[in-house]
Parts: C-alpha cells; structure tokens; sequence
C-alpha cells in the first residue's frame, strides 16, 4: 500500500518558477502578455507563447512560473527562459550571420530592392529569384560575402534561411549544380 500512495505523490502536478535576471541598462515591462525590452534606441518584444505560463517582473528579475505543471510545461517554461536570455544578448549586441554566394555554371548577381534580396542569372534562369528580408534586418553585400544582423536572432535567422531557400537547387544533381547562397557562419552559443 505504501508504495502506490508514493507513486501518486510523484505524479501530482506542482508549482515550478524560474527567474531570469535583467542586466544593467536594460529596460522591461510586460503588457498583454508580451515582454517588451529595450536599451538605447533598440526595442525588442517577444510574446509570450506558453499556455498556462504567467510572466512578470519584480525588482531585477523576470519571474516565469506555472502553477500546476507537468514536464511539458517545464520544458516550455526554460525554453522561453532562453528566448529572453538570447533578447538580452541581442540588445548588447547584434547578431550575424553571414553566406557565401557561390556560382560555378553561371555568373549570378545577388543585389538589394528594397525589403527583398534579388538574385539574377542564377543557373541561367531568365526570371529573377527573391528572398524576403524581414523588417528590423540589416543586410549587407560585400563582393562574394552577405552579412545579416540585427538584435532578434530569429529575425536574422530567418532571413539567412529566406536567402538560402531562395537560391534551392531542384531536380539537379547537387553533386554537379553547386550554385547558390549558403549560411557559412551563425552566431556562436554563450553559455
């Protein structure tokens, strides 16, 4: 008897909470469930997407708890724990990611328009290829090297994404057909 009722204490959802500390010169508030953080010029909001999470500061400390969590909720809870913390790296500095643009068959031309990246003559094609540059993105074009940044790191890696699924190779061999733009640095992890 006394081992089923210990089996059931285990499985009995608790109160989990975790608190990330807000570094200096950084300035957050939480309204309708989106933190919103900022330093200098550069605003950051990020929304809160865990079901059942509440988010909230007190004094120098982003609290995020769950009243009755289970290991899912867990797992949501040091996942969003990490966006903030990777918010906080991006409001020190930006995040870069940079891609090469390779061109073996035909000489392409990689060039900006706006809020798009267009990319002519690649493997000889007459209609031009666009990838989207998502708002809040810096791109630069330097000879056979694009460098993307900004202080979202999912901002940027969508747009490094965007740029190297636009020039995607189809129904080629990829052994012979090497053209295209490809993510040749990300931003290191900090532990």
């Amino acid at each position: 008897m006394e081992e089923a009722s210990s089996l059931i204490s285990i499985n009995m959802r608790k109160k989990y909470e975790v608190k990330v500390a807000i570094p200096e010169g950084i300035k957050c508030a939480v309204s309708h469930g989106a933190l919103n953080c900022s330093k200098g010029s550069t605003n950051i909001s990020r929304k809160n997407s865990g079901k059942g999470i509440n988010l909230s500061i007190s004094g120098a400390e982003i609290i995020l708890n769950c009243d009755k969590a289970n290991k899912k909720d867990i797992a949501n809870i040091h996942s969003q724990a990490a966006h903030i913390r990777n918010l906080f790296l991006g409001l020190n500095e930006s995040f870069v990611y940079e891609l090469e643009i390779c061109n073996v068959h035909f000489p392409m031309t990689v060039k900006l328009e706006g809020s798009k990246l267009v990319i002519n003559n690649f493997l000889g094609e007459k209609v031009p290829r666009n990838a989207e540059i998502v708002e809040g993105v810096n791109v630069k074009i330097e000879g056979s090297k694009i460098k993307i940044s900004s202080a979202d790191i999912e901002k940027a890696g969508q747009t490094a994404a965007n740029i190297e699924k636009a020039t995607r190779v189809r129904n080629k061999d990829r052994r012979i057909f090497q053209d295209g733009c490809f993510i040749t640095k990300k931003p290191e992890v900090v532990l």
